[in-house]
C-alpha cells in the first residue's frame, strides 16, 4: 500500500494542500476531481517523485513500480512506434537474452553431473519462470493488441516517433505504461488525445488491470466506467469517498446537507447556553450552573461547514443574425496531405440551425474538414457556402496561437469593437479573469485558462455559425457544463468535433462519422450513434457467421 501522510504544499501564495493524507490500496481505481488549479496534477507529480512536498511524506513499499502519463509530453526518440513501445519491456528482453545464453551454455557443456551445470539449470529455470510470469512468451501479441487498441494501424508500427504529432506520441507513451507491470499507474487527462473508439478500448483494458489506478479526468462517463473511489480537491482540502464520480456527487450533496443541519443545530445549542450564561452570570446562586455551561461550550467539538468554490464561468452567446437556409454544401470534396488521401469525394450539406457532431478516429479528417469549412485549408472539389453568416472557429490548438507576451486584457481588446469594448472587463470576469488576472501575460496561463481566453474571443462578434474543434480539452467539469448550456441555448448553426461523450449527450441532433476517407450520417446524438454502432457490429458478425458456414 502507498501512503501519503500529512503533506502540504504552497503555490502562488496559497495552499494547494494543507496537511492531507491518502492511502492507495492494491485494487483502488481512484478518480481525482476538482476545479482547474486545485492541485490534482501536482498530486500525481508528488507521488511520481517529480516534485516534493513542503511537509509530510510519501511512503512507498519496496520495489513499488509506478507508471506516469503527464498531460503533455515531449520526446526526442527516433525509434519506430513498435520499437519505442517495446523499449518499456527491457526487463523482459533482458530475461529473454539470459534464457538464450543459459540454453546455449547447456548445449555446449558435457559435465552433466557437475555443480556448475546444475547452477546453470537452476538459473535457467528461475529466469524462465519470471519470463512466463511477466507474459514474455506473448509480448509481441500484447504490444500489437495495445497499439491497435489505442488507434494505430499495423502499417504505422514502423513509422518513426519523430514523424508523429504530440497526441500520437502520447498514445505510444500510454501503451508503454499499460504494457509494464506497474503497481500503480497515474494518468493525467488520458482521454484528451484519444478518440471515442480508443477511449472505449481503454476503459475495457483498465477494468481488468492488475495494479492500482489513479486518474485525473474531467470526463464524467470515463470516470464512472473505471473508478470505484473519488477524491475531490477543493480549497486545500480533500474529500474522499468509495464511489465512482456520479454517486460521489450525490453523496457529497447529502453529506453537505447533513453537515449544515448538524452545524445549525449546534449553533442553536450554543446560543441557548450563551443566553442562559448572560442572563444568570451576575447571580451568585447560579454561579456554579453558569460555570458548568461555559465548560460545556468549551468542551464541544465545533462543527465546521465546508467552504465551497462557487466560482464558475458565466456567459451566453449573443443572439446571432439570421443566415441563409443553406450553410454549407459539398460536392466531390477531397483533401490530400502529400500522398495521403484524407477526404475522398465527400458530399454532404448543413442547414441553418443544425447542430452536428463530427466523430471518428484521430487522423480520419474531422479537424481537416472543420478547417476547410472555416476557410483555413484549401481542397479539391466544390464547397458552396450560404449568405449572411458570420463564422466563429475554435481549434483545439488555437490557444497556441495566442501571443504569450500580451496580457489577457490586451488579447481581447484587439478583437473588441464598438460598444463591446465597454464590456471587456465584465465578459472577462464571466470567464474567471477578474481583478489583477486581466493583466496576466498569456505565457503564464494554464492550459485551461488559455482555452477559456480563446473561447472568450468568440463572444466579441455576433456569429451565427460556430465550428468548435475539441473545445473542452483542459476544461474542468463545471466549465464544461456552463459551455454546454450556452451551446444548447445558441440559436445559430453548430459543428463540433469532440470525443467527450457526456458533453455531447443531448447537444447535437446529427452525428457524422469519418472513416477511411468517407463520411456517414446518423440521426441523433452521440448515445444514439454508439447504440447503432453496436447493432451494426452485431449484424456484421451475424452475416459473417452465416457466410462462413454456407
Amino acid at each position: 500500500m502507498l501512503n501519503i501522510q500529512n503533506i502540504s504544499i504552497h503555490f502562488g501564495g496559497r495552499y494547494l494542500f494543507d496537511n492531507v493524507s491518502i492511502a492507495v490500496g492494491e485494487g483502488d481505481r481512484i478518480g481525482l476531481i476538482g476545479r482547474n488549479g486545485t492541485g490534482k496534477s501536482t498530486m500525481l507529480k508528488l507521488i511520481y517523485g517529480l516534485e516534493s512536498p513542503e511537509s509530510g511524506k510519501i511512503n512507498l513499499p519496496n520495489d513499488y513500480k509506478i507508471g506516469y502519463l503527464p498531460q503533455e509530453l515531449k520526446t526526442n526518440s527516433f525509434k519506430s512506434v513498435y520499437d519505442e513501445t517495446e523499449s518499456a519491456l527491457e526487463n523482459i528482453k533482458k530475461l529473454e537474452n539470459e534464457i538464450n545464453e543459459y540454453s546455449r551454455q547447456l548445449e555446449e557443456r558435457t559435465d552433466y553431473e557437475s555443480d556448475d551445470y546444475m547452477k546453470i539449470i537452476e538459473r535457467l529455470s528461475e529466469a524462465s519462470e519470471v519470463f512466463h510470469h511477466l507474459g514474455g512468451q506473448s509480448i509481441e501479441a500484447e504490444i500489437e493488441k495495445v497499439l491497435i487498441g489505442l488507434g494505430f494501424e499495423r502499417a504505422e508500427f514502423s513509422r518513426g516517433m519523430n514523424e508523429l504529432s504530440g497526441g500520437w506520441q502520447m498514445r505510444v507513451h500510454l501503451a508503454k505504461i499499460l504494457l509494464t507491470h506497474n503497481d500503480l499507474i497515474l494518468l493525467d487527462e488520458p482521454t484528451n488525445h484519444l478518440d471515442i473508439e480508443s477511449i472505449r478500448w481503454l476503459e475495457v483494458f483498465l477494468k481488468t488491470y492488475q495494479g492500482a489506478i489513479m486518474i485525473v479526468s474531467h470526463d464524467k462517463r470515463f470516470l464512472d466506467n473505471i473508478t470505484n473511489r473519488t477524491i475531490e480537491f477543493s480549497l486545500g482540502k480533500l474529500y474522499d469517498m468509495p464511489y465512482p464520480y456520479s454517486k460521489f456527487v450525490v453523496e457529497r450533496v447529502a453529506h453537505k446537507e447533513l453537515q449544515l443541519a448538524a452545524y445549525n443545530n449546534q449553533q442553536k445549542q450554543i446560543a441557548q447556553q450563551e443566553r442562559f450564561i448572560e442572563r444568570f452570570k451576575a447571580k451568585a446562586s447560579f454561579a456554579s450552573r453558569t460555570q458548568s455551561r461555559v465548560k460545556q461550550i468549551e468542551k464541544m467539538d465545533l462543527i465546521e461547514v465546508e467552504e465551497e468554490d462557487l466560482s464558475k464561468m458565466r456567459f451566453s452567446f449573443p443572439e446571432p443574425p439570421r443566415s441563409s437556409r443553406l450553410i454549407f454544401e459539398t460536392k466531390n470534396l477531397s483533401k490530400r496531405y502529400d500522398e495521403k488521401l484524407i477526404l475522398n469525394n465527400i458530399e454532404f450539406s448543413i442547414e441553418r440551425g443544425e447542430k452536428i457532431c463530427f466523430v471518428g478516429k484521430n487522423g480520419e479528417g474531422k479537424s481537416t474538414l472543420s478547417k476547410i469549412l472555416a476557410g483555413i485549408l484549401d481542397f479539391d472539389g466544390t464547397l458552396e457556402s450560404g449568405t449572411n453568416f458570420d463564422l466563429g472557429y475554435f481549434s483545439q490548438h488555437q490557444a497556441e496561437s495566442l501571443d504569450p507576451e500580451s496580457s489577457v486584457f490586451e488579447t481581447i481588446d484587439r478583437v473588441a469593437q464598438g460598444d463591446m469594448r465597454k464590456r471587456i472587463r465584465s465578459i472577462l470576469g464571466g470567464f474567471l479573469f477578474s481583478g489583477s488576472a486581466v493583466d496576466k501575460k498569456v505565457g503564464v496561463l494554464s492550459g485551461g485558462e488559455k482555452s477559456r481566453l480563446s473561447l472568450c474571443k468568440l463572444l466579441f462578434q455576433p456569429v451565427n455559425v460556430l465550428i468548435l474543434d475539441e473545445p473542452t480539452n483542459h476544461f474542468d467539469m463545471i466549465s464544461k457544463d456552463v459551455l454546454k448550456n450556452a451551446l444548447l441555448d445558441f440559436q445559430g448553426t453548430l459543428i463540433i468535433v469532440s470525443h467527450d461523450r457526456d458533453f455531447l449527450q443531448g447537444l447535437t441532433s446529427k452525428t457524422i462519422e469519418f472513416k477511411k476517407g468517407k463520411i456517414k450520417e446518423y440521426i441523433g446524438d452521440i448515445n444514439e450513434f454508439l447504440s447503432q454502432q453496436r447493432i451494426e457490429s452485431l449484424d456484421l458478425l451475424d452475416s459473417f457467421g452465416k457466410n462462413q458456414y454456407k
